[in-house]
């Protein structure tokens, strides 16, 4: 015999009561065995004994915060965990990724959990005027509801709402491989990302960045990393790792060999004239840490390059990012291969983008990419 509870429509199976009985002996409709023999009264009591011990666990609770399936089905089989809130989960997987910052996991990764869990607290606040909830309360209502606060009050767009729930449910999916959710709240939730035009830079816009004469050192810095990263198609994380022994000399030509941070794929660039040249202009400076360029953070070389473009008068949100979606190097013939593997996105929609771009400004023919 199986054993299932319902509560406000909702029903949520235990397991089995541990009794066999004869298919021919059940009463449907009394839910007990049909009969008067010795046999039959004591599987009925046995019955009777797992219904007024689910009845009372259910009246001990009935009047507080903790009602629900899952609290019942622990209490009945004496599981009840240490962890029974989302916040407290919560909390355990940042501790848990907060140790293996450094080892396998990014301080970035671990600020965007951090931030993840804040925006939760303060929608718990907002909306129910409470600090935490109890794991079988989080129901599709609080997904949707969570979701619907990330892009009203906290000004979220679709696309970071969006990355934000999904960080969201990686909670949820630890909570259930942990054993302390027994539901998946996000069953009916489909995640939707809006497509974005990232914008590229043409040959043009890239010289009038090279060409215009810059005072400010600042700005003439980060004009110099980006048009490396236009050159070599490095990511920003990517030229701020760089150190002089990713330059290597190989039959009388200058490589960069690195691995990506992000994917840890491994990156073979040969250098042309222009990355040579600005490498060249900061190699006799020391900087943190032996890297190869003083790089600043993303945030401040984002706004400087929103500054150099109004100077420029490039009518472009210009990021650091847009450095990967030029114009797939047309002078660099002998590297077109590798800048083609370099290229390829992390998910299909940025690939898709990527090729689009390259197949819409080369205007070789083809076989010069097969080479």
């Amino acid at each position: 015999m199986m054993l299932r509870i319902y509560l406000n429509n909702e029903r949520l199976s235990i397991g089995s009561t541990g009794i066999s009985v004869l298919k021919s002996l059940w009463d449907i409709d009394k839910e007990r065995l049909k009969g008067r023999t010795t046999e039959v009264l004591r599987t009925n009591l046995q019955l009777d004994n797992i219904s007024n011990g689910l009845l009372n666990i259910f009246r001990r609770l009935e009047f507080s915060d903790d009602l629900c399936l899952e609290r019942i089905k622990e209490e009945f089989l004496g599981k009840k965990g240490d962890i029974d809130t989302f916040m407290a989960l919560f909390e355990k997987h940042n501790e848990d990724f907060r140790k293996q910052v450094g080892v396998s996991v990014s301080a970035t990764t671990l600020r965007k959990y951090e931030l993840c869990k804040r925006h939760f607290a303060e929608f718990l606040k907002q909306k129910y005027g409470r600090t935490d909830i109890k794991l079988c309360e989080l129901t599709y209502t609080v997904i949707y509801d969570f979701d619907l606060y990330l892009q009203t009050v906290a000004g979220q767009c679709r696309n970071t709402a969006t990355k934000t729930m999904k960080i969201f449910k990686t909670i949820t999916i630890l909570g259930r491989k942990l054993g302390v959710l027994h539901h998946d709240p996000f069953a009916n939730y489909h995640f939707h990302l809006e497509l974005v035009d990232r914008g590229f830079l043409a040959d043009e816009e890239i010289l009038k960045i090279v060409n215009k004469k810059l005072t400010r050192p600042r700005l003439s810095l980060v004009r110099d990393i980006f048009i490396f990263s236009c050159f070599t198609g490095l990511s920003y994380i990517d030229v701020a790792n760089l150190t002089p022994e990713h330059l290597v000399n190989m039959d009388d030509k200058q490589w960069i060999m690195t691995k990506r941070q992000k994917t840890n794929v491994e990156s073979n660039i040969l250098l042309l004239d222009i990355p040579k040249q600005i490498i060249a202009k900061y190699s006799n400076k020391t900087y943190r840490d032996s890297k190869l360029f003083p790089v600043l953070s993303n945030q401040k070389m984002n706004a400087y390059l929103k500054e150099i473009a109004d100077i420029c008068g490039i009518g472009k949100n210009l990021t650091f990012h847009m450095a990967r979606h030029r114009g797939f190097y047309k002078r660099q013939i002998t590297n077109r291969l590798t800048c083609l593997l370099m290229k390829v996105g992390n998910d299909k929609e940025t690939s898709e983008l990527l090729y689009s771009t390259l197949f819409c400004h080369f205007k070789e023919p083809l076989y010069l990419l097969q080479r």
